[in-house]
């Protein structure tokens, strides 16, 4: 049998892994790896005109674990990117960040092998929506990023966020960091007329906890006038709002996620598996419910003295509101976590709460 004709009996369900694999073996290698390489290619060409982006379409990948994986996502993606015309910056971006410098030259049957099972894993994932538009394709809109002094000013503080072994320390850093974000937004608002259009951003949400931290990444985008949509199957959650809210966003979860995993790690109990899985749960069910009301508490105080603010604020929020129903028309709300370990939530919540805020 021909390379071409083993694979495709893969694909159509004729032939289990270890024996097209076992037959690949016995085929030349040239045959293999044009084979190989079409298969691949098709895939990727779906998948990349369907919705997924070279980043998220990676970072898929290597949550199965398999480390030869992802840098054929790499190579794939500046495959479909050359030649193509237009190309949003956005894509072409995330093409150049996903190569990876090359090492030590894989066993060559752990590459068939791992490239097989891709191959399977790419015809299950389905087609997503299209946030930026594939290479070739008309542009769209791009968004207007926010201020980039404002935003290196916010990953100066959460840094120090991170880097502090103190709990009431780090607290006032990220606080003050959302104090200044809400500010910008306050300035964004009372700009002059500008045409506005909410955006969505796709951000990953990784095991182990995923319902835990996509919680965690809903409050906080609830406490900035976003909304999330979680796909658990898909690993990532959509974030909907104006393009400098997600920006500030995405820098909030990540350092808060930070935080949250070093006063876990802390505090968490030093026998028993089955413990310790219930204290972690329920310490970042408490945390996402706290620190959502403290980031809520801190907006609310900024925007206080501006009522006259309050209509172009809901406008907005109409807005985030109709893209994200236009992107998702039927939506599950998620089932809240169960609280096995009192000892956990309290932690959890003592860890969003040690000091007041700014």
């Amino acid at each position: 049998m021909s390379a071409r004709t083993i694979i495709d009996g893969l694909r159509s369900g004729a032939l289990g892994h270890e024996a097209a694999l076992d037959a690949l073996t016995g085929v030349t290698a040239a045959d293999v790896d044009v084979a190989m390489r079409v298969a691949l290619d098709a895939e990727f060409d779906r998948l990349f005109r369907s919705g997924w982006q070279p980043l998220e379409l990676q970072r898929a990948v290597a949550r199965r674990g398999n480390p030869l994986q992802p840098p054929l996502v790499a190579d794939a993606a500046a495959a479909f990117l050359r030649g193509k015309s237009p190309v949003d910056p956005r894509w072409q971006d995330q093409a150049g960040v996903t190569r990876t410098p090359e090492g030590r030259r894989p066993d060559r049957i752990a590459v068939l092998d791992a490239s097989l099972d891709l191959l399977a894993e790419l015809r299950r994932l389905p087609g997503i929506e299209i946030l930026i538009p594939p290479p070739g394709t008309p542009l769209t809109t791009v968004p207007r990023h926010g201020d980039s002094k404002m935003l290196d000013r916010v990953r100066a503080l959460l840094a120090k966020a991170e880097a502090t072994e103190f709990p009431a320390e780090a607290e006032s850093y990220s606080a003050k960091a959302q104090e200044l974000i809400t500010r910008y937004r306050i300035e964004e608002v009372t700009a002059p007329a500008v045409d506005l259009t909410p955006f969505a951003r796709r951000i990953g949400v990784d095991h182990p906890y995923e319902s835990e931290k996509a919680s965690l990444l809903d409050a906080v985008a609830r406490a900035n006038s976003c909304r999330t949509v979680w796909s658990p199957e898909l690993g990532f959650s959509t974030v909907f709002g104006f393009d400098a809210d997600i920006d500030a966003v995405e820098l909030l979860h990540t350092s808060l996620l930070v935080q949250a995993n070093r006063a876990m790690t802390r505090d968490e109990p030093g026998k028993g598996r089955a413990r310790v899985k219930a204290f972690r749960r329920s310490f970042l069910v408490a945390y996402a419910h706290r620190i959502g009301e403290r980031l809520r508490q801190v907006a609310e105080r900024e925007f206080a003295e501006r009522d006259d603010l309050l209509p172009v604020l809901r406008t907005r929020d109409i807005q985030v509101r109709e893209q994200m129903e236009k992107v998702f028309p039927r939506t599950v709300r998620a089932r809240g976590s169960r609280i096995d370990s009192l000892e956990g939530w309290e932690s959890g919540r003592a860890a969003a709460d040690e000091a007041e805020l700014r």
